[in-house]
């Protein structure tokens, strides 16, 4: 017999809370269960935010589940509060179309659109923007708590600091999407992170009050590090899933610079390994960890971004650490650029001159083997001369730096 997802999620580290959980253990191991994870479409490209999503909806659908992608254009109109101190912006009807279509070119590579039980994406703009707000509050407002709400961990974090009207619906929104995905696709199960927990139990109770029908809820663990921060963010901002955002070199380095606490937890979530394997390459947490977060890095940035450009960014950045200069990652800047605080903001390795100078300050910064810890010094003469130069940043950003 085919083994039941729970047990594969539960042994992998996902599953963070359910309801009806014998229940729900039994459907799943029964039939095939029709779910739904919602997107946000606040831009033109997932992140590693929405990888850990990915992966689990490749795992349901691999066990005979059929995924339901929801893209929230109608929710994404107001945005939800969940984690915030502040209100999203409001996008056209044109811009989340657009952003659909970017997602679902980058889910492509993780499930399946075609099949049996394969993927359908909606956008619930479609039933949300056309909503008698009258026959809304009648039909559905009626079941909804006001004093229960305010309890909601995602509505007490905004309160103090002022919570508008417009936000406030967000969950009685999400929990009606929950209710049209069941009357029309018979989904009966909605999965999500963790910070989501309320909405998506807000949404299973609808239908369980509505429909006099079993539906259940799921969350997943956040995607964090051993120290609690949220994975997938760098100085530069959010580590895309596009690569013109977030190039593969620097998607492979993210995952190559990974802490050694966190190795076993990111193979486990986020790629198919099995676990015996994953198990002997983390066996050691000395120097030995090194190959299981170069095997990582591969492997993720190959699920992403194809295995030849993989191979690509691994042999970079095995270069720019054995001094290989000929194939680290490089970066043209001015030839009568002066400073090495300019170039290191020329070469992408600062993001302004007065993070250059902390940098240089701080005694992180060399120019080829010279350590540079004056903020006003200039490029070394003999580099000048040979118009390029190996720009170092701490011990693990190294760029081929050539003056043009």
């Amino acid at each position: 017999m085919a083994k039941n997802v729970m047990d594969t999620l539960r042994e992998r580290g996902f599953i963070k809370q359910t309801v009806y959980e014998e229940e729900l253990y039994k459907l799943l191991g029964s039939e095939s269960v029709p779910f739904y994870i919602g997107f946000d479409p606040t831009a033109d490209s997932l992140h590693v935010g929405h990888f850990m999503q990915l992966i689990a909806m490749k795992h349901m659908q691999t066990a005979g589940h059929k995924p339901i992608v929801l893209i929230g254009g109608g929710t994404g109109m107001i945005g939800d509060p969940s984690g915030r101190t502040d209100m999203r912006l409001m996008m056209t009807r044109e811009t989340v179309d657009y952003h659909c279509a970017c997602f679902r070119k980058q889910m492509e590579r993780f499930i399946d659109f075609e099949g049996e039980n394969g993927a359908v994406m909606v956008n619930n703009a479609d039933w949300l923007l056309d909503l008698n707000y009258i026959g809304f509050l009648r039909e559905i407002g009626v079941h909804f708590s006001v004093n229960k709400m305010l309890s909601a961990e995602c509505f007490k974090s905004r309160y103090e600091r002022g919570l508008s009207f417009l936000e406030f619906n967000y969950m009685l929104m999400q929990a009606y999407d929950f209710l049209v995905l069941y009357r029309k696709y018979g989904c009966k199960l909605e999965l999500g992170g963790d910070d989501q927990w309320s909405n998506i139990l807000a949404g299973a109770d609808l239908i369980r009050r509505k429909e006099q029908q079993p539906a259940f809820a799921m969350t997943f663990t956040l995607l964090t590090t051993s120290d609690g921060r949220k994975m997938g963010k760098t100085a530069k901002g959010a580590v895309w899933l596009d690569e013109n955002k977030t190039s593969p070199y620097e998607f492979y380095q993210y995952w190559r610079n990974v802490n050694d606490a966190d190795v076993e937890k990111c193979f486990k979530l986020l790629t198919f390994l099995p676990l015996e394997e994953i198990a002997s390459l983390c066996a050691y947490r000395d120097e030995r960890i090194n190959a299981a977060k170069e095997r990582l890095a591969f492997e993720l940035t190959k699920m992403v971004h194809g295995e030849e450009k993989a191979k690509d960014a691994e042999s970079k950045a095995k270069a720019a650490f054995g001094g290989d200069a000929e194939n680290m990652p490089s970066a043209s800047i001015p030839a009568g650029t002066e400073g090495v605080c300019d170039a290191l903001v020329l070469a992408g390795a600062a993001k302004s001159k007065s993070e250059a100078r902390r940098l240089i300050e701080g005694g992180g910064v060399k120019v080829d083997e010279e350590k540079i810890s004056d903020a006003g010094a200039p490029i070394p003469a003999a580099a000048k001369a040979r118009g390029e130069f190996v720009l170092h940043k701490g011990k693990k950003t190294h760029i081929r730096v050539l003056l043009r």
